[in-house]
C-alpha cells in the first residue's frame, strides 16, 4: 500500500494526504480528507435514492452487475495499473485476487442472488401448519457502510459492496487511506455501468472518516481489517444497535501430517504464506509438521523459497511490503524471535538490493510459542515451521491462539483430514490446498474469536444484506382470534390435557 504523509495546509483549509509507491518511493497522488459533515451529507443522499434502488426487483439490480462485468474485462490493464502503484504486488497477483475474483463476484451474484433472495415458504411444524401460513421475505437493510483495508484494496472494496448492492441498499464504500485509488475504481466502474446517482458513493479519508461513517446513522458496516479498529467498529455499532460485520486478522495454521505428499505439502507452505507478500489475513503463518518428515519437508520448502524473485518491474514472484508499519511490526518480530534462539534458514532481513519497502521472503525454524512470531499477526513474508511429535500436538498447538480464521491440513487421508480439520478452531480448513474459502463465493466466510464475527459471502452473506421478515398469514381469516378472551379455568385444562398429548407421548411428539 501507499506511503501516506500530511500535506500541509492553511487554516480552515481541507486536510489533505499525499501518497507515495511503497515499491518505488516516488509520488502517486493527492487525496481531501472527508469530514464528518461529508459523511453525513452522503448518508442524507443514500436516504433518498435507497427506496427506489432497493424497490427494483432483483433481476434489474443484476443487470448492472453484468454491465459492470462486461466493463471491468474491457479496462482490466487499466484497474490492474492503479493497483500495481499502491501496492507494488506482483503483476500476476493484482490480476488473480483483484480482478479475477472481481469478476467472479459480479457473475456469481448475478446469476444468484435472484434465487438467494427470493421469498420463501416455510412449511410449519405440528398443528400449526394447520392454522398459519408463513413466508419469508428478504429487504434491504438501507444504508450499508463498507470499510475496506489495504492489502487486497480493489476485491475487498468490491465483493461486500457487489453483495451490499444486489441486496438492494445504497453503499457507501470508505477504502483505506493508503490505497483510495482503488478504492475509488469501484465506484468508477459502477459509474459506468450506469448504477444510478447516489446508491455507491466513495468516501475517502483515514481513521477519522471511518469512525464518522460508524457514528452516523447507517444500517450496517462491514469491515475488514485489524482487531484493535475492529473492537471500535464493534463498540460504535452495538451503541446503535445496528448489525456488523467483522473480517480481521489472523495467524492461520498449517498441519503436515506423516502422510502427506511432501512436495505439494512444501509448494501449498510457500504459496500460502508468500503470496501478496504475506499480507492477506488467511495467510500461512505457522507450520506444525509430523517430527518423521519435518527435516524433508523444510528441505523442500528452503528450495522453493530460494527460487523466489523479489522486485519492482517485469517478471517476479514477491512484492513489497505495502505499509511501513507493517515492516516495522515484521522487523519487531523477527527481533524477538532472534532473541529467543530462532534459526533463520533463509532471509531474515530488508531486501538491501530494492530502495522501496521489501523484506526477503523468510523460513524459520526452532520456534517456540513464547515467541511473538508464532502468537501475533506478522502479515509478512515470514514462515516458521514447528516439528510436533503427532497430529495432536499438531491440533493443540493450532489452538493455541487467540486467532481463527483459517487453516489447512496436509494428508494422503482425506477421512483423517476431515477429523482433523473438525476439530481445529478455525472460521474454515482446507485440505490438501492454501486457504481458499474467500475465493469460493458459496463458502461463508469469517473467523472465530479475534478473526471477527459473522459471515460474508454465499448465501449466508447476502442476505446479511438484508432483514428476513417473516409473514404469517392465519388460514382462518383471523375468526380464531376473536375466542382469544375471556380466559377461564376450563380452556386452560384443556390447553393441558393437549400438551399431554402432544409432547408427552411418542405418538404425539411425532405429529407435533
Amino acid at each position: 500500500m501507499a506511503i501516506v504523509s500530511p500535506v500541509q495546509t492553511a487554516p480552515g483549509e481541507r486536510r489533505r494526504l499525499a501518497l507515495a509507491s511503497p515499491a518505488t518511493l516516488e509520488r502517486i497522488g493527492e487525496i481531501e480528507v472527508s469530514s464528518a459533515e461529508d459523511v453525513a451529507a452522503a448518508v442524507e443522499v443514500a436516504r433518498k435514492v435507497q427506496p427506489d434502488w432497493g424497490g427494483l426487483p432483483v433481476d434489474e439490480r443484476t443487470r448492472y452487475m453484468l454491465r459492470a462485468l462486461e466493463i471491468l474485462l474491457e479496462r482490466q490493464d487499466e484497474f490492474i495499473d492503479v493497483v500495481l502503484r499502491e501496492t507494488g504486488k506482483p503483476r500476476s497477483e493484482a490480476l488473480m485476487m483483484e480482478i479475477f475474483s472481481a469478476c467472479d463476484s459480479l457473475n456469481y451474484y448475478a446469476k444468484n442472488a435472484a434465487r438467494i433472495l427470493a421469498s420463501e415458504k416455510k412449511r410449519l411444524h405440528g398443528m400449526m401448519r394447520l392454522l398459519k401460513q408463513l413466508g419469508v421475505v428478504y429487504r434491504p437493510l438501507g444504508v450499508v457502510g463498507v470499510i475496506s483495508p489495504w492489502n487486497a484494496p480493489f476485491i475487498l472494496a468490491m465483493n461486500p459492496t457487489v453483495q451490499a448492492l444486489v441486496a438492494g441498499n445504497a453503499v457507501l464504500l470508505k477504502p483505506s487511506e493508503v490505497t483510495p485509488f482503488s478504492g475509488q475504481l469501484v465506484a468508477e466502474l459502477f459509474a459506468a455501468a450506469g448504477l444510478p446517482e447516489g446508491v455507491l458513493q466513495v468516501l475517502l479519508g483515514d481513521g477519522e472518516t471511518g469512525a464518522a461513517l460508524c457514528q452516523a446513522g447507517v444500517d450496517k458496516i462491514a469491515f475488514t481489517g485489524s482487531v484493535d479498529t475492529g473492537r471500535k467498529v464493534a463498540v460504535a455499532c452495538a451503541q446503535q444497535l445496528i448489525p456488523c460485520t467483522l473480517e480481521l486478522g489472523g495467524k492461520d495454521a498449517m498441519i503436515v501430517c506423516a502422510d502427506a505428499n511432501l512436495d505439494h505439502a512444501a509448494s501449498g507452505a510457500v504459496a500460502g504464506a508468500f503470496m501478496n507478500t504475506g499480507q492477506y489475513c488467511c495467510g500461512t503463518e505457522r507450520v506444525y509438521v509430523a517430527e518423521s518428515v519435518a527435516q524433508e519437508f523444510t528441505r523442500k520448502v528452503v528450495e522453493r523459497v530460494s527460487k523466489l524473485r523479489q522486485g519492482v518491474e517485469g517478471e517476479f514472484d514477491i512484492g513489497a511490503i505495502f505499509w511501513p508499519r507493517q515492516l516495522e511490526i515484521i522487523e519487531e518480530h523477527m527481533a524477538d524471535a532472534r532473541e529467543r534462539g530462532v534459526v533463520v534458514l533463509t532471509g531474515g532481513r530488508r531486501n538491501p538490493d530494492l530502495a522501496g519497502l521489501f523484506y526477503e521472503p523468510t523460513v524459520l525454524t526452532d520456534v517456540t510459542h513464547d515467541m511473538r512470531i508464532m502468537r501475533e499477526e506478522t502479515f509478512g513474508p515470514v514462515l516458521p515451521i514447528m516439528g510436533v511429535k503427532d497430529e495432536d500436538e499438531a491440533v493443540a498447538m493450532a489452538n493455541d491462539s487467540v486467532y481463527g480464521l483459517g487453516a489447512t491440513v496436509w494428508t494422503s487421508d482425506v477421512g483423517k483430514g476431515r477429523r482433523l480439520a473438525q476439530r481445529i478452531q478455525s472460521g474454515s480448513v482446507c485440505l490438501n490446498d492454501m486457504t481458499v474459502t474467500y475465493a469460493l463465493q458459496e463458502a461463508p466466510f469469517g473467523g472465530l474469536k479475534h478473526s471477527g464475527i459473522g459471515q460474508v459471502n454465499g448465501v449466508t452473506g447476502l442476505r446479511g444484506y438484508c432483514h428476513a421478515e417473516p409473514i404469517i398469514v392465519d388460514r382462518f381469516g383471523g375468526r380464531r382470534t376473536a375466542d382469544h378472551y375471556p380466559y377461564s379455568i376450563k380452556a386452560d385444562a384443556t390447553r393441558q390435557k393437549l400438551m399431554k398429548i402432544l409432547w408427552g407421548t411418542a405418538l404425539g411428539r411425532w405429529l407435533s
